[in-house]
């Protein structure tokens, strides 16, 4: 462990750190980075607590923080996990900050990355579910897993961005995401079916994908192609446009051309609903 992490300099930290703290730094460490907005929906109540909670966090060396530079504008604080809430965590596990697995250069890697973008739309997903569940008794996230995660259990045919189970008002919903930053050709994103089919070839699950894009056009012309597609390989998908929550009748199933559906519903259209 780092030298500077004495038992008794630890031991101060721990004491100065509530459950929900740790939570919250496992959920920065899992998701690599999020915003000041995606913290305060995915795990507060209140906005006021929760900037400041996450300045002390800040301060505590628990969590770094970044500002991108956007050609135009500004852009929120960025957070990543810092050595100090790394240094609990390891603890929590009983490893070293080693074992851990936390290189402070490399948490703060993502700043500089392409990959920030698009890290950050998918998560704003995640955010978003999350805190919507958080204020309301009929919803629940009961799954998420991370793109790293789904490599680890499903790498050999997809590699999604995230996976997802939400419950909406008794229904509930398996489904891929594919967060579509319109950088690959709309024959690319729509060649990611292959996968997917050959996966629920080999575990008798078709899980529905869903296809997020950034623009109106980018998703109709998008949405032509995996409804062709999907029509060939027998994969349920669908697709939306950012700007609305991702809860709501914002997601067209891929054998339709009008008629948008909650998240929830979609379990109906697909047929998941009698799953188990």
């Amino acid at each position: 462990m780092n030298q500077h992490y004495t038992p008794r300099v630890l031991d101060s930290l721990v004491m100065r750190l509530t459950s929900h703290d740790r939570r919250l730094l496992r959920m920065v460490w899992t998701h690599e980075v999020l915003t000041t907005h995606q913290l305060l929906q995915a795990a507060f109540d209140n906005d006021h607590t929760g900037r400041h909670r996450l300045v002390k966090l800040n301060r505590l060396g628990a969590l770094d923080r970044f500002r991108p530079r956007p050609p135009l504008g500004s852009a929120p604080w960025h957070y990543v996990l810092g050595e100090a809430g790394a240094a609990v965590l390891a603890l929590e596990d009983g490893v070293t900050l080693s074992e851990f697995g936390y290189r402070r250069g490399q948490a703060l890697s993502i700043a500089y990355g392409q990959r920030l973008a698009h890290t950050i739309g998918v998560n704003g997903v995640f955010a978003a579910l999350s805190g919507h569940a958080r204020r309301s008794a009929e919803c629940r996230l009961d799954a998420w897993w991370t793109e790293a995660q789904c490599k680890a259990i499903w790498g050999k045919h997809v590699r999604p961005d995230a996976y997802g189970r939400w419950t909406d008002n008794g229904l509930t919903l398996d489904f891929f995401l594919e967060y579509d930053t319109g950088t690959e050709t709309l024959d690319r994103v729509a060649a990611k079916l292959g996968g997917y089919a050959s996966l629920a070839a080999a575990s008798g699950i078709d899980t529905p994908v869903l296809f997020l894009t950034s623009t109106s056009r980018r998703e109709a012309n998008l949405h032509d192609r995996l409804r062709l597609r999907g029509a060939l390989v027998s994969v349920p998908v669908a697709t939306a446009t950012e700007g609305q929550e991702p809860h709501e009748a914002m997601w067209l199933p891929g054998n339709r051309t009008e008629g948008r559906l909650r998240l929830a519903e979609l379990a109906r259209h697909f047929g998941q609903e009698a799953r188990p």
